[in-house]
């Protein structure tokens, strides 16, 4: 496998959250969701370099909180944008002469499975682009002001982006350097890396892959996790929470 940066986002404001902390940093679990999102990277031999990316004003209690998982998980810190894409910008200026491709994941996917990262990264050293995604199977409206119903969309082809999204170093900082930041629409690594002409193929994930957005998905996402077989370990764990140890 070619060597790999890892970025971890964890700079959002975390606006729908609605808690005393912010969502990559919640407890699920017993350990912090950003941990259990970077652990399936920095675990990995291929991984080369990791990256978290915070807000600025949360440097202070993050340091506080996750400098021994810092220091121990050999994770840096690069601090975040205005916006999603300004987050990742920072982060690829950032990345080691060393790595080859890099791994974009957001840090409030904690269900991602090892086998679906795995997945992704070896389509990623085929075809130089690959994201995680599953098809739509629901029946898609789109809905007008006043909550009035517009038409119904054709689901035929249709999938919904996940990450970890994975891309050729070359590919991705050239997308990234092209980008127009005025744009409000760029939600997504993998439609810069399409803008530019490359292909980026799809690996299908699961409805699992959830992204923690209001606390009472902390509730699903530990279902979803303690729904999966115990990995043979003791009950140290080296990523736990620092306050845990």
């Amino acid at each position: 496998m070619p060597k790999i940066a890892a970025i971890i986002l964890a700079a959002g404001q975390s606006t729908r959250f609605k808690d005393r902390e912010k969502k990559p940093f919640a407890t699920l679990d017993g350990r912090a969701v950003w941990l259990r999102s970077a652990e399936l990277f920095v675990t990995r031999a291929d991984v080369v370099q990791s990256l978290v990316v915070i807000a600025r004003e949360d440097e202070e209690n993050f340091r506080r909180r996750f400098g021994a998982n810092l220091a121990f998980m050999n994770v840096r810190i690069v601090f975040g944008g205005a916006a999603r894409h300004d987050s990742v910008a920072n982060a690829l200026a950032e990345l080691s002469e060393e790595a080859e491709l890099v791994a974009i994941h957001d840090a409030a996917r904690p269900c991602v499975t090892m086998e679906q990262v795995e997945a992704v990264c070896q389509a990623a050293a085929k075809h130089g682009a690959a994201i995680v995604a599953c098809p739509i199977h629901d029946t898609i409206k789109k809905v007008a002001g006043g909550k009035r119903i517009e038409a119904t969309l054709p689901r035929e082809g249709l999938w919904m982006a996940q990450t970890p999204q994975v891309f050729r170093k070359d590919w991705i900082k050239a997308a990234y350097e092209q980008r127009n930041p005025q744009k409000a629409n760029i939600t997504d690594d993998a439609q810069l890396v399409e803008a530019l002409g490359h292909p980026v193929h799809v690996v299908e994930g699961h409805a699992s892959n959830i992204k923690i957005t209001v606390p009472s998905d902390l509730y699903l996402a530990e279902a979803i996790l303690k729904s999966r077989p115990k990995p043979k370990t003791t009950s140290y764990h080296p990523f736990a929470d620092e306050a845990k140890w």
